[in-house]
């Protein structure tokens, strides 16, 4: 299987870093094309103007250059440092302004004076610049001149996709979006992640069939299901990947149907890795599950995070940066989804052929304990034989017992190896 090595995940967002993204633009396709180069991604590209649903796809934006400089002719403000200095999706501006009118136009994190904050203005047009607040303080009353070589004009919303047929067309849909600049956390991460996700699953045989999408935030989501609801039963379970590479505690956010078997998939992963998590009920706020789990839609999709937005204080700034993400973590989340997909690809209802009493397992040579001393495999072979009764599945029995998934898995192989159960469903 192609698991990635301890650093992979972590060099592939190196990698990504310094382009700078958005909803839409050159830098969405120049990080599809890296993508592309580790797994068979397909790129599609949705007109300007397009409907989707209540929404429309907006102009394409591109930048060139940005910069502000004092009388001196210095660059204090440049773009070519970091794209955080530029509001996202800023249109075009080059003329000479006072500080008071310059200062309209500014904006800085009082509480982090070191940082760069990420701001945006995607559906309003506006212009504006992004600074710490040291620069901000230093500023002097004078004459400065500001320019923003870019452009909003009709072209397209770009996404990848990633598709890897099964033996069933039931999907598992991995959704992460790509519309952050220079920020590592969010989402290079979820971007690294889903992306070493795709390339493990090329090197298996899967049950169900696996669908990774590529797309900027909110508008990227909407147009995607616009574009695929005819497909749409398909997906019995759905993860949005977002915030994997930070030191903090998984959280995952549950999907709109409490029900769903996704929530009960990974609180089970979770509890089997004995790391520390919280469950958070669904709400209508947050990343695209709010799109996946909207009322006329309502997909089995929830959200996996470690700390989630706007709870840690790197959140949207230039600090989350290549130092703020580890490849401890970043490994630790892709295992979190290897080990979710491994309970999907192996999550069935067994009946018992031998359902009065128990069959004696010690005549097979699958039991062979010193009485009081029994082995967990051994142990699950009884629960597995005690409730394969057609009423639960694989995950509800291990969940029952206490024990590893994986335990379960090696069981069953034995228990189907000697004719003792029969796969149902």
């Amino acid at each position: 299987m192609n698991s990635p090595n301890s650093t992979q995940i972590y060099n592939f967002i190196e990698k990504l870093y310094p382009i700078c993204r958005s909803i839409t633009g050159d830098g969405v396709r120049e990080t599809l094309k890296l993508i592309h180069e580790i797994i068979p991604i397909t790129i599609k590209e949705i007109t300007s103007g397009t409907e989707v649903f209540d929404w429309t796809i907006p102009k394409e934006w591109k930048i060139r250059d940005a910069f502000v400089k004092n009388s001196k002719g210095e660059r204090i403000i440049d773009f070519q440092k970091s794209n955080l200095h530029v509001v996202n999706y800023s249109i075009p501006v080059n003329k000479k302004v006072t500080l008071k009118e310059l200062k309209k136009h500014l904006y800085s994190i009082p509480d982090q004076p070191d940082w760069i904050p990420y701001r945006t203005s995607y559906y309003k047009e506006d212009w504006g610049f992004c600074l710490t607040h040291n620069q901000l303080q230093n500023l002097e009353d004078e004459i400065y001149e500001i320019k923003i070589d870019s452009e909003l004009f009709d072209g397209n919303l770009t996404y990848g996709e990633f598709y890897l047929e099964g033996e069933t067309t039931d999907e598992v849909l991995i959704s992460t979006h790509i519309c952050h600049p220079s920020m590592c956390n969010d989402n290079l991460s979820g971007i690294s992640v889903a992306t070493h996700i795709g390339k493990y699953l090329l090197g298996k045989k899967n049950h169900f069939s696996y669908r990774i999408i590529f797309i900027p935030a909110t508008i990227g989501a909407i147009t995607w299901l616009a574009q695929n609801e005819n497909c749409l039963e398909n997906i019995k379970f759905g993860i949005v990947l977002a915030l994997l590479g930070d030191a903090g505690k998984f959280n995952y956010k549950k999907s709109r149907n409490d029900s769903a078997a996704i929530n009960k998939i990974i609180e089970k992963v979770l509890i089997d890795s004995q790391l520390d998590y919280n469950i958070r009920e669904f709400t209508p706020y947050g990343y695209d599950e709010r799109q996946f789990c909207s009322p006329g839609i309502n997909l089995p999709v929830g959200t996996l995070m470690r700390t989630p937005n706007k709870e840690f204080p790197e959140y949207h700034t230039s600090a989350d940066n290549l130092d703020f993400v580890k490849p401890e973590y970043l490994n630790q989340s892709y295992q979190i989804i290897i080990d979710t997909i491994n309970i999907i690809e192996n999550n069935f209802s067994y009946i018992n052929l031998f359902p009065k009493c128990e069959p004696q397992l010690g005549k097979r040579g699958i039991y062979n304990s010193v009485a009081g001393d029994i082995k967990e495999i051994e142990l699950a072979m009884l629960w597995i034989l005690n409730y394969s009764d057609g009423e639960h599945d694989l995950l509800d029995i291990s969940k029952r017992s206490g024990l590893k998934f994986d335990i379960f898995i090696k069981a069953v192989k034995l228990l189907l190896k000697h004719n003792l159960i029969r796969k149902i469903k």
